[in-house]
């Protein structure tokens, strides 16, 4: 199946960049290439941009789409959450703008064999690197119940989390759960029918809440922001796109302690703790996805770009 996948708030993204022709980016999360493609248009002879994932099929699909961009492109695959040492073997200490577009692509979603939609049976995989040996059919085997039951309300923020753990081990204990399948039927059993009409698809926060903890999504994010608004030089940019509460709250957080940094007391008369601000908000509230956007594009629905700009 090609690599498919429509980036979201693409001009809006773009713009926020505020690109500098001789600059150099990174791209986090490459993906397809669609928000680098966009960024190599705009760069000057002596401009250059950082691709990094972690999928070996959007490696593949970027490095066909940017080709024609020669040395402007470097593609390394490694988790962005690298980044720092991945720029440093590159000789690069400070960059103009990153792009984080974080999630599952459309291509993952839709590749069945891949593991992670609810709506196609296929083996209980969603890796989004390959070479990692867990996949999502240890988790839902091998996790205790409390264990399971913590995943699915943290991450799934499912309020019938602690049923649908419980479900899990009873089902399991007949026999190993291999399928993205019987994982549906044995949530779609844990929750009342009257819930499951109002609230979508019902495995749809329980797939969300695995593929999180097995991929680390929450804590790459978490210990990764401080280091890339490091990276940046004055005035460089960080624009990153969320796709549902938790990821959200931890941008907004992250950005406002960079801004507001320091920690004395309210009622101190002057700063005592040091610490400087590093730059500013620039969104100070989300850009949305506008009613165009979410015609064409359903998956653009949840999305939320926020940006940061360094001191």
């Amino acid at each position: 199946m090609e690599f498919q996948h429509k980036s979201v708030l693409l001009q809006e993204t773009i713009d926020g960049l505020s690109i500098r022709p001789d600059g150099i980016y990174v791209d986090g999360t490459l993906g397809g290439g669609g928000h680098s493609l966009e960024v190599c248009r705009r760069l000057g002879p002596k401009g250059s941009i950082i691709g990094i994932d972690q999928d070996a099929a959007a490696i593949e699909a970027a490095g066909i789409r940017l080709k024609d961009f020669g040395e402007k492109v470097t593609i390394v695959r490694s988790n962005y959450c690298d980044m720092k040492s991945r720029l440093h073997e590159l000789g690069i200490d400070k960059v103009d703008g990153i792009i984080l577009d974080l999630g599952v692509s459309s291509y993952q979603l839709d590749t069945a064999k891949r593991g992670f939609s609810y709506r196609e049976d296929a083996p209980l995989d969603m890796r989004m690197d390959t070479r990692q040996k867990m996949t999502a059919r240890d988790i839902v085997n091998d996790y205790e119940e409390k264990e399971l039951y913590r995943v699915i309300r943290d991450y799934g923020e499912d309020k019938f989390a602690k049923n649908i753990a419980r479900h899990i081990v009873i089902e399991r204990g007949r026999a190993p759960i291999e399928t993205t399948g019987q994982l549906t039927e044995i949530v779609r059993r844990a929750i009342p029918m009257k819930f499951q009409k109002k609230s979508g698809h019902p495995a749809k926060r329980t797939f969300q809440a695995i593929r999180i903890e097995l991929n680390r999504e929450l804590e790459v994010l978490r210990e990764s922001l401080d280091d890339m608004i490091e990276l940046l030089t004055p005035g460089g940019r960080l624009c990153i796109i969320t796709f549902h509460s938790l990821e959200d709250r931890i941008v907004k957080s992250a950005f406002k302690k960079n801004e507001h940094p320091c920690t004395c007391p309210s009622d101190f008369p002057v700063c005592v703790c040091g610490k400087v601000s590093k730059g500013s908000i620039v969104t100070k509230k989300p850009i949305l996805p506008d009613e165009e956007e979410l015609k064409e594009n359903s998956r653009a629905k949840s999305a939320k770009l926020r940006i940061f700009e360094r001191a």
